[in-house]
């Protein structure tokens, strides 16, 4: 199995410049209250079969390069994870999370407004 590899913002943005999936792992809270990043996969990080199909039977080929970004590596780490024991060859997730890559410059769109209650 391949070690997923933990990529500074910077290095995961130019990877996915370069063609990667971005997949952001984030649940609908959590990209409504931090912003989301324009053109990412939104995949269910508990559900893993639902983007990628059944580890038997990928939708995905297992050479396609993929970035997991969540709110933290705690988050992203375990589906990179999961995806490398899948037999995804190049698999990394962002160090620091949707937080880092926002403070990085990189594409993202601001928190959706709060109702005032």
């Amino acid at each position: 199995m391949t070690t997923p590899e933990l990529q500074t913002p910077d290095a995961a943005g130019a990877k996915v410049a370069g063609g990667a999936l971005l997949i952001d792992v984030r649940s609908a809270a959590g990209r409504a209250s931090a912003g989301e990043i324009p053109g990412a996969t939104l995949a269910d990080r508990n559900d893993l079969d639902a983007l990628f199909g059944p580890s038997d039977n990928p939708a995905i080929t297992l050479d396609t390069p993929v970035v997991i970004v969540c709110g933290s590596i705690n988050g992203s780490g375990p589906v990179a994870e999961a995806l490398a024991a899948r037999g995804y060859t190049d698999v990394s997730h962002v160090d620091g999370g949707f937080p880092a890559w926002k403070e990085a410059g990189l594409p993202a769109t601001e928190a959706e407004p709060t109702a005032a209650p």
